[in-house]
């Protein structure tokens, strides 16, 4: 029998059998070493394998988190082209965050968006390619005090979230305002992020 979708079940005949973790993302370019260093800086991962038009990246114990390759005649894909929109990296704290932004930054790789979404607080940067990294921290102690936000009638009256002045947000973290406080949540209806750039 099949799966059943709406109530995320399988049938007696059928268990329910998922992924143990996410391992890896494979992204195709037609300049692999601008993209392959590009990621390789954002994630300050180490190099597993590189030869030219294929190489792998990884940031802890998977051997290889990041592939970048270029295959034989590849082409650059046209603006708003639909396929997958970012990849997502959560960091320990807002230290790391911050700390990954100031890194960046002096080096000229600002983000994109900037966006609290409720249960994250988010930076979201493009690749030379347009593909897009979202940074983020999570908003809540737990998974289950997020999923419960998710559900909430306040994250569906903005399910986008609000900007975020990031620069006033690093100001503020260095000046040694709270963590719990720069992470506040709040509905902010003029800054509402209903869109993204």
């Amino acid at each position: 029998m099949p799966f059943n979708y709406v109530a995320g079940m399988t049938t007696v005949d059928r268990p329910r059998i998922v992924p143990a973790r996410l391992a890896h993302v494979v992204l195709r370019t037609e300049r692999f070493a601008e993209l392959f260093e590009w990621w390789r800086n954002l994630l300050q991962a180490d190099v597993v394998f590189e030869n030219g038009f294929l190489g792998f990246l990884t940031y802890d114990d998977e051997h290889h988190r990041i592939a970048i390759v270029q295959p034989p005649g590849v082409e650059a894909a046209p603006p708003n082209t639909a396929g997958l929109d970012h990849v997502s990296f959560t960091y320990t704290g807002l230290a790391d965050l911050v700390a990954t932004y100031e890194r960046l930054a002096a080096d000229g790789i600002r983000p994109a968006w900037v966006v609290n979404h409720g249960p994250t607080l988010s930076l979201y940067y493009a690749d030379p390619d347009g593909n897009r990294a979202e940074l983020q921290v999570d908003r809540f102690p737990t998974a289950q005090e997020a999923t419960a936000f998710l559900k909430s009638r306040a994250f569906a009256n903005h399910p986008v979230g609000h900007r975020v002045d990031f620069d006033d947000l690093v100001r503020r973290f260095h000046e040694g305002e709270d963590e719990a406080t720069l992470l506040a949540y709040r509905y902010d209806h003029e800054n509402a992020a209903e869109g993204r750039p």
